[in-house]
């Protein structure tokens, strides 16, 4: 018999396609709508209400049963509280990635088996294989939807019980099947960004939670060239509202964001797009999760890294430092490292695992 196969389902086009290809491929499907964040906005691109008449849409025209389940306690608890004291520490952080790790293949997986589910599926552009006894993450037919990027903190237990339908279909072919279907997802707006901040203004979100602190401006010389309006609204490689313009006997060229103190709320910027200060080639990890468990995988390939979904990836080699971190050299300079960030590890397309940026 096939596995009992419990489906996310948002309402949006690839998690609906996903669930009829299920379907359609014999196996016994039900979909479940998970509410993660409580505060609705029909602004916010966040309007779980909306998103929920979507879900039960595809339900009715592919007669699934459609579970509900509000994870809006656990969210707020691995992840927003996570993602607010690091914004606090002048950290950029990824809340995407957490979700991942802890909500969808977590208490997902958790919530399925106690309803007597062998499996989940989600609508994630990412392809899994098997090789020597390990689950990895391997890029997908649809190289520009790639996802393995947020979901590289998987473990080997998490990867095999789950089932991403879409990893032989380009996004054009999903489309159309849900146009053929005639699911209203069809039409829906694909969600941009962090999903409990939706299209609002970034800077109007975070102010709710974190008090504004206003700090000194200086530049590589250490020379006061103004002040920020909090450390949170900036990070590494920003150009956009530093809040300074014209300088007297400097030189005609836009300023970014290079370093910032958290210690002394200090912002430090430098002239230039392809400023020096702006690239690192030694980057350090915490939180590190290698998808095969052992960190002997990795050390000695030749591998490449990526610190953005979707960005460029860099050569890389990967040495274990004394104090059992890891230090990622890169064969050459990668703009922009911010803390915080996610680096992930790839050897050729396959997804080896990755970690949080602690210093470059």
């Amino acid at each position: 018999m096939k596995n009992k196969i419990l489906i996310g389902l948002s309402g949006g086009v690839d998690s609906s396609v996903s669930l009829k290809l299920l379907k359609d491929q014999g196996y016994f499907v039900e979909a479940l709508f998970m509410k993660n964040w409580d505060e609705d906005d029909k602004s916010s691109g966040c309007n779980a209400a909306e998103d929920l008449e979507y879900a039960m849409d595809v339900c009715d025209k592919l007669n699934v049963k459609l579970n509900t389940a509000n994870f809006s306690d656990e969210y707020w608890n691995k992840i927003f509280l996570n993602f607010i004291e690091n914004y606090k520490s002048g950290f950029t952080p990824n809340p995407d990635i957490l979700c991942n790790k802890y909500i969808k293949f977590k208490v997902f997986v958790d919530h399925a088996k106690d309803l007597g589910f062998d499996k989940i599926a989600t609508g994630h552009y990412a392809k899994i294989i098997k090789k020597n006894n390990n689950y990895f993450l391997d890029e997908p037919k649809d190289a520009s939807k790639d996802q393995t990027y947020f979901l590289h903190s998987l473990s080997q237990n998490q990867l095999k019980n789950v089932i991403f339908p879409l990893s032989n279909y380009k996004k054009d072919d999903v489309k159309q099947i849900a146009k053929e279907s005639d699911f209203r997802s069809y039409s829906k707006k694909e969600s941009m960004g962090i999903c409990f901040i939706g299209n609002k203004k970034f800077k109007d979100f975070i102010k709710k939670y974190i008090s504004n602190k206003p700090g000194k401006i200086y530049n590589d010389k250490n020379e006061v060239l103004g002040e920020h309006n909090g450390m949170f609204y900036t990070t590494i490689g920003q150009r956009e509202g530093i809040g300074i313009g014209g300088i007297k006997n400097a030189k005609n060229l836009p300023w970014y964001v290079y370093k910032k103190d958290v210690d002394s709320n200090s912002l430090y910027v430098c002239q230039g797009n392809q400023n020096k200060l702006l690239f690192s080639d030694l980057i350090y990890l915490d939180d590190i999760n290698i998808i095969t468990n052992d960190i002997n995988d990795i050390l000695g390939l030749n591998l490449s890294c990526q610190i953005r979904h979707l960005g460029e990836k860099y050569p890389c080699n990967v040495i274990r430092t004394d104090n059992n971190k890891l230090l990622v050299k890169t064969k050459s300079p990668v703009r922009a490292v911010a803390p915080g960030q996610s680096l992930v590890l790839y050897d050729k397309n396959l997804c080896m695992g990755g970690g949080i940026i602690s210093n470059a």
